[in-house]
């Protein structure tokens, strides 16, 4: 599901950098993991581990995996045609199972992404979720008034471009594809990769030169 939002609307502050505590689904969350190692159906060393892997991805593989779509436009069209199938040949082992759509930024359309309901997000691609994304205040901004919400973090959205807001489910995920920086034509891949944020590849910054 998408949103698009063209005008901004009076709002309250909040600190988009704080988490808010644990809301219903994280308790849901927690009280079924506990149940199902009571029942003997996982261990808690299963859990350990998969933490364990998920602290272990950074989201320098997607920082990666977009600096080889900015160098290779063959790649980039795959990437964008079908994300799931593209990470899994860039070397990214998609373990959940959910479909990727990655999503690109244009001068005329600012793309944001959000889950309104819980946390979903590109796990396999950028790792754990930051704190604020998880937050209600930020789930509940994102939709309501995407505008000021990217001020907040810095970003400044002309009021000539629209700014989409993509809706994450248990079943499909988003990935922002920044714009790539001008002035960036002699730079490598690697050096494209070090310009490119998790805070880009979500949406509420953009990729810039430093």
């Amino acid at each position: 599901m998408s949103h698009e939002h063209d005008h901004a609307v009076p709002h309250a502050s909040i600190d988009v950098d704080l988490s808010d505590g644990p809301d219903y689904f994280d308790v849901m969350v927690r009280a079924l993991q506990e149940l199902l190692v009571d029942k003997g159906l996982i261990g808690a060393g299963e859990v350990r581990a998969r933490l364990e892997v998920l602290d272990d991805i950074a989201p320098s593989r997607g920082a990666a995996l977009i600096a080889r779509a900015w160098t290779d436009p063959a790649f980039k069209q795959r990437l964008l045609a079908d994300g799931s199938a593209a990470v899994e040949e860039f070397g990214i082992d998609n373990y959940d199972g959910t479909r990727l759509i990655v999503i690109e930024q244009t001068p005329e359309v600012h793309n944001l992404v959000v889950c309104t309901l819980c946390s979903c997000y590109p796990r396999p691609v950028l790792g754990l979720p930051p704190d604020w994304y998880k937050s209600r205040a930020y789930r509940a901004r994102a939709v309501r008034d995407p505008r000021g919400l990217l001020r907040e973090f810095g970003t400044a959205v002309p009021t000539e471009v629209a700014i989409r807001v993509h809706d994450s489910n248990a079943n499909m995920r988003y990935l922002i594809m920044p714009m790539r920086p001008a002035g960036s034509e002699s730079m490598t891949e690697a050096e494209l990769a070090a310009l490119i944020t998790r805070d880009s590849m979500i949406g509420v910054t953009t990729a810039k030169l430093p």
